[in-house]
């Protein structure tokens, strides 16, 4: 029974941060007119996650979160590259954090890496599926933006929430 209890809440934890993240995207979205597309606060749930619950977590909740945000916002042709990109960008982070007991170096070492995930992975997928890498190159810095502004709120969401919740790194898998 122990082991169902604690797939249920590996489960429950994925999809309330997958709830998360498709809603810090949707509700505070900036639009980029530049790019036609937006500046969210994706970034801070999918670090929070990644974080908080460890980095297969991350990955499901950064992942579908982003995409579903992508799917219900008007952009469905973003949502697998959104998928990819921030899935990636949790599994790197909260790897690297589980794997040192989240020490603060490895947490802003992990936001810096989720930068450059979001930067390169954008700029990637986006010359290969959508558009032109000219086109792709002029959404790096807002990109940036995002994932860095959203990097240092996720670290900052997830240290207040461990002060307050000193079990938290219990719950990571």
């Amino acid at each position: 029974m122990a082991e169902r209890s604690r797939a249920a809440l590996h489960l429950s934890m994925i999809a309330v941060s997958a709830a998360l993240t498709a809603v810090f995207t949707i509700i505070v979205r900036i639009p980029v007119p530049a790019t036609a597309g937006y500046i969210s606060l994706c970034d801070a749930a999918v670090v929070f996650s990644a974080y908080a619950f460890g980095p297969l977590t991350g990955f499901i909740a950064g992942g579908l979160g982003s995409a579903f945000a992508d799917l219900l916002g008007g952009y469905p042709q973003f949502a697998l590259i959104s998928f990819a990109v921030h899935g990636l960008e949790a599994f790197l982070a909260g790897l690297l954090v589980r794997r040192n007991s989240g020490s603060v170096l490895n947490m802003v070492i992990g936001a810096l890496i989720s930068i450059v995930i979001v930067c390169g992975g954008y700029l990637l997928l986006e010359t290969l599926f959508i558009t032109t890498f000219a086109s792709a190159l002029a959404e790096v810095p807002m990109n940036a933006l995002q994932s860095g502004v959203g990097a240092v709120i996720g670290l900052l969401l997830y240290a207040g929430v461990r002060k307050a919740y000193r079990n938290l790194d219990a719950l990571r898998w």
